[in-house]
């Protein structure tokens, strides 16, 4: 019986930091209902990636990322482009950046699972941030 405890008691705190922050991997339909973006191991972190159009952008599927302030960047396609980056978990939150490619700005991130549908994104600047409910994608 006390081989049985001991074991229950090793496996509750190991089992502990997995559950210690909901997985955010997966595919989300973000709040414009504009794209979709799949979230998913990169290295040592979480990355997020534009991976389907579902409103076609003003230059088409080919769109190019014309706002990037690195002009290197300026000629490849936003599908594909990593909009989320170096997010690692933090209790219950994961902790980043955000990339946006309308404006070619990248804030900081803090993204936290609400449901198993609904994730919460947020991009800041300083104490001020603007937050998106991102839906998972069917």
């Amino acid at each position: 019986m006390k081989r049985l405890l001991a074991a229950a008691a090793i496996l509750a705190c190991t089992a502990t930091p997995a559950l210690a922050a909901d997985p955010i991997s997966g595919r989300w339909v973000t709040e414009e209902g504009d794209a979709v973006v799949t979230i998913g191991k990169c290295g040592a972190s979480y990355c997020g990636k534009l991976s389907k159009y579902l409103e076609t952008p003003p230059n088409g599927v080919n769109q190019k990322d014309v706002n990037n302030p690195n002009p290197r960047l300026r000629s490849r396609k936003l599908l594909g482009t990593p909009l989320l980056t170096n997010l690692t978990v933090d209790d219950d939150l994961w902790r980043g950046d955000i990339y946006d490619p309308r404006n070619g700005k990248t804030y900081r991130s803090v993204v936290r699972r609400k449901s198993a549908s609904v994730l919460e994104v947020k991009g800041c600047i300083g104490p001020f941030c603007q937050t998106q409910n991102w839906r998972r994608a069917r």
